[in-house]
């Protein structure tokens, strides 16, 4: 049997399911290794996630039903992001694939 991947679900992801949302469920997909930030604006397809990674080594999110933006810094290890929120000490894993970004069982793509 395949080992199902583990998904990290912060408050933000939680709430989100709670009030009826849908992370994006796609089958399983080889996540691309980046030596450099995904740098540029993403959007969830139904537009509850947004996150902006910036050149500085920031980002910036926004997450719909969720009053305070999350803000911080992000560390890259191979395919794996790591977001760490400068207000409450979180981390959120994100999953660097080839054009989309996977968080809190969230696929983000790239804003035009």
């Amino acid at each position: 049997m395949r080992p199902q991947p583990r998904i990290d679900l912060d408050a933000a992801a939680l709430l989100t399911l709670m009030m009826g949302g849908q992370p994006a469920v796609r089958g399983p997909k080889s996540a691309l290794v980046r030596t450099s930030a995904p740098v540029g604006f993403w959007l969830s397809q139904d537009g509850t996630v947004q996150l902006e990674i910036k050149t500085d080594g920031t980002y910036d999110g926004k997450v719909a039903g969720r009053k305070r933006r999350a803000r911080g810094t992000y560390h890259i290890d191979g395919a794996l992001m790591t977001l760490s929120d400068q207000d409450s000490g979180m981390h959120t894993s994100v999953t660097l694939y080839d054009g989309e970004l996977e968080m809190a069982g969230h696929r983000l793509g790239p804003v035009a």
